[in-house]
């Protein structure tokens, strides 16, 4: 496993806790990463946990439990506003209204990203996908994955969360 993956639970989440975590940035970067009061109520063990810095729009943070250890990905966000049109973040499955979803690249792991090499999916562009899963009825601006029970989505979020951070981790 990579340096900066470790166990963690909720009641343990400090702000060095989380930084420690971060597997594609520098410890510069993660050293000036805002962790909103809130994420240390989260129990990133199970629940996948992603935010925005408010004071560096273009930045996103997500937590994602991959296996027994919690892996921390460093995103940003392509310029603009988002996808135009009603689209589905690829994480929770779950439809946005136009510019609620947006591309996010992530710096691979090690020397790789190093090299500029990065990985990009659709996401929220709020990052809030643990919550949009556990949303019980549609509403006209989110839409989750019809047919699913909440803890089916959110088995789900986390199953393509993990894929996700295996390949930000990837080495080739």
């Amino acid at each position: 496993m990579p340096r900066a993956t470790l166990e963690l639970h909720a009641g343990q989440l400090t702000d060095e806790a989380i930084r420690s975590t971060m597997t594609n940035c520098s410890r510069g970067e993660a050293h000036r990463m805002r962790v909103p009061e809130w994420v240390h109520g989260c129990d990133p063990a199970r629940e996948v946990v992603g935010w925005r810095d408010p004071k560096a729009p273009e930045r996103g943070w997500l937590l994602v439990p991959l296996g027994e250890a919690v892996v921390g990905l460093a995103l940003r966000a392509t310029p603009g506003k988002g996808v135009r049109t009603a689209a589905m973040c690829d994480l929770c499955r779950t439809t946005r209204s136009p510019g609620e979803v947006g591309l996010f690249v992530a710096a691979r792991a090690g020397a790789s990203g190093r090299a500029l090499n990065t990985v990009g999916t659709y996401l929220c562009t709020d990052l809030a996908c643990g919550d949009n899963v556990r949303v019980l009825r549609a509403t006209p601006r989110l839409r989750p994955d019809p047919g699913l029970s909440v803890s089916q989505r959110q088995d789900a979020l986390r199953e393509r969360a993990a894929a996700f951070a295996r390949s930000v981790l990837a080495t080739g």
